[in-house]
C-alpha cells in the first residue's frame, strides 16, 4: 500500500504543452499569466504548480530559462506553494533544452516521464479546426508519427544532474511498465524513498481510463514500492473528474489544470487553473478529506524547502 498521509495534495498543472492557445481564451501563455494562474490556484487550494512556458508572442511551448525567470520569482514571492519545474517541456525538444530550466533554478521538484512512448495529440484535429498561429495545426497533426523520447540514458542523466541540486521528481508514469522502470532507477539508486508516483491516464499511447486501469496501476504501484512512495492520479480531458476522484477513494493525491483539461464540466471551458482546482478541493472535502497546504506538501514529499531554490 502507498504510505498513508492524513491530508490530500493538489497539484495543479498551469499550461504545459499538448493545448495550443486556440483551444482556449483562458489558457495562460505569457509569463504574467502564468504568474497569477498559477498564484490564484495556490490561493484556491493547490500545494503544488507544475510549471512550463511558453512564448509569450506565439504561445509555442518553451523551455527558455529566460521566460521562467519572468514567473518563477514572482509566484515565489507572492505565494508559499511548491514550484515544480517540467523536464517533459514538450516531444518535439531535446533532452538538453527540456532539462535546462530545473538544472538553472534548482527548484524543489520536478517532472520526469519515465519511458519513450507514443504521445498522439493529433485527434484535437477532430474538434479544433481553425487556428490563430501558423505552428499549431502541424504540431499537432505531426504527433501521429512523432515518439516522445526518454530512454533509459536519458533518465539516468536527468536524474543524476538534478540530484546534484537535491531536486526530488514527480515521477510521471504513463503505462505499468513506467512503473517497473522507475523500481530500476530505484533499485540503481538514482531515486530515493518516498517517491512521488503520478499516474497519468488517457493520453494516446499510453494507459486508457477504465475504472480497472486505474486499480491496475495503483495495484501494481503498492506491489512495487510498498509504503514507499505516495500516489497521485491526473487524468486527461473530461476524465479529470472521475479519475481524480476514485483516486480519493483509493487513499491517493490528485493533479487538476488546464495542461490536462480545458474543461470545467460538459460544455464549460475553464475560465481559470482556480476553478478547477477550487472544483477538486470541493469533492476532497465532501469525502471527508483535509486538503494539504504547501508546507504540509513538503513534508509528505519530504522536499529541501522553498529557501534552497535558485530563483
Amino acid at each position: 500500500m502507498a504510505a498513508k498521509v492524513p491530508k490530500v495534495i493538489i497539484t495543479c498543472a498551469i499550461t504545459g504543452s499538448i493545448h495550443t492557445p486556440s483551444m482556449s481564451p483562458y489558457l495562460p501563455i505569457t509569463p504574467e499569466q502564468i504568474a497569477r494562474s498559477a498564484i490564484e490556484a495556490a490561493e484556491a487550494g493547490a500545494a503544488v504548480v507544475h510549471l512550463h512556458a511558453r512564448d509569450p508572442q506565439s504561445g509555442m511551448p518553451s523551455q527558455d530559462p529566460r521566460l521562467f525567470e519572468h514567473f518563477l520569482p514572482q509566484i515565489k514571492r507572492e505565494s508559499d506553494v511548491v514550484l515544480n519545474l517540467t523536464t517533459g517541456g514538450a516531444p518535439t525538444m531535446s533532452v538538453e533544452e527540456r532539462i535546462a530550466p530545473a538544472l538553472q533554478f534548482s527548484p524543489e521538484i520536478a517532472s520526469l516521464n519515465m519511458g519513450s512512448m507514443n504521445f498522439g495529440m493529433y485527434e484535437l484535429l477532430q474538434r479544433y479546426t481553425e487556428f490563430q498561429h501558423e505552428w499549431e495545426q502541424p504540431y499537432l497533426a505531426a504527433s501521429e508519427e512523432r515518439i516522445f523520447r526518454n530512454t533509459f540514458k536519458d533518465i539516468a542523466q536527468i536524474l543524476a544532474a538534478c540530484a546534484e541540486n537535491d531536486t526530488r521528481f514527480e515521477i510521471e508514469c504513463y503505462d505499468i511498465g513506467h512503473l517497473y522502470t522507475a523500481a530500476h532507477f530505484r533499485d540503481r539508486l538514482f531515486l530515493k524513498d518516498p517517491l512521488f508516483i503520478q499516474s497519468v491516464f488517457g493520453i494516446r499511447g499510453g494507459i486508457g481510463t477504465h475504472p480497472e486501469d486505474v486499480v491496475h496501476m495503483k495495484r501494481t504501484a503498492d506491489r512495487l514500492f510498498g509504503d514507499s512512495y505516495h500516489w497521485s492520479v491526473l487524468g486527461v480531458g473530461a476524465q479529470q473528474p472521475r479519475i481524480a476522484t476514485q483516486s480519493l477513494l483509493m487513499g491517493g493525491h490528485v493533479r487538476v489544470g488546464l495542461e490536462d483539461n480545458l474543461w470545467l464540466r460538459k460544455g464549460r471551458l475553464a475560465q481559470s487553473n482556480a476553478e478547477q482546482v477550487s472544483a477538486i478541493k470541493a469533492v476532497i472535502e465532501s469525502l471527508g478529506f483535509s486538503v494539504a497546504t504547501p508546507d504540509e506538501a513538503r513534508e509528505i514529499m519530504q522536499l529541501k524547502g522553498r529557501d534552497k531554490v535558485a530563483f
